[in-house]
């Protein structure tokens, strides 16, 4: 199972990198917002999820662990594959993901190419139900696709996990939790700090 590569950009197409590892050519499949970010000679390490079908062996590349988690966690829900979750990750950041996900915010979902209202609406409702994505690996995860699909845990984002955490351990849903400290987050600068996000949360919960 590859996990991560750190190498030099051999070419970049416009769904794939060619990733060359001590003279190992990789293609990675990835993102438009990924692959902006990654020029030809030079150096890139990316976090690789790796779907593994009976004939074939696929490798998705990302700039960030975080960006790979949501992109699993994402195809947890009914009717999102690969092509979906991509799509999503090119228009909506880790923690603007988080956010939809706990304000049930289908709109937000609709602006990803290939996302219809009615998937928008279903990613927004199946995700919201199973609450903040938990967990780490620091390897890729693997999806079988043989019928049934193994996913990795998403990570939580940094401080707006720890807010969500401390509103649980205080009393409040899981839920109401996260929809709090995503309703905070946006009066507040996009690296708040913990306990400033706690506050705001806390007065979002008591209105």
């Amino acid at each position: 199972m590859i996990g991560r590569l750190r190498g030099t950009v051999a070419a970049v197409g416009e769904e794939a990198a060619l990733i060359d590892v001590a003279g190992v050519g990789y293609v990675a499949h990835a993102g438009a917002r990924t692959l902006a970010r990654l020029a030809v000679g030079e150096a890139a390490t990316l976090h690789i999820e790796t779907h593994l079908r009976e004939d074939s062996l696929k490798l998705f590349g990302f700039l960030s662990e975080e960006e790979r988690a949501w992109f699993v966690h994402l195809q947890s829900a009914p009717g999102v594959g690969a092509k979906v979750a991509l799509a999503i990750l090119d228009v909506m950041s880790p923690n603007e993901i988080a956010d939809a996900i706990a304000l049930e915010d289908k709109a937000s979902f609709a602006r990803a190419n290939g996302v219809g209202p009615k998937l928008a609406a279903r990613i927004a409702q199946e995700l919201a139900g199973r609450g903040s994505p938990k967990g780490f690996l620091a390897l890729g995860g693997v999806t079988v696709s043989t019928g049934g699909r193994v996913s990795a845990p998403a990570p939580a984002n940094g401080s707006r996990g720890e807010a969500v955490s401390a509103l649980v351990n205080l009393g409040i849903d899981q839920g109401a939790a996260a929809r709090a400290v995503a309703a905070a987050s946006k009066a507040l600068a996009e690296d708040a700090p913990t306990p400033e996000l706690i506050r705001a949360a806390l007065k979002e919960v008591s209105r």
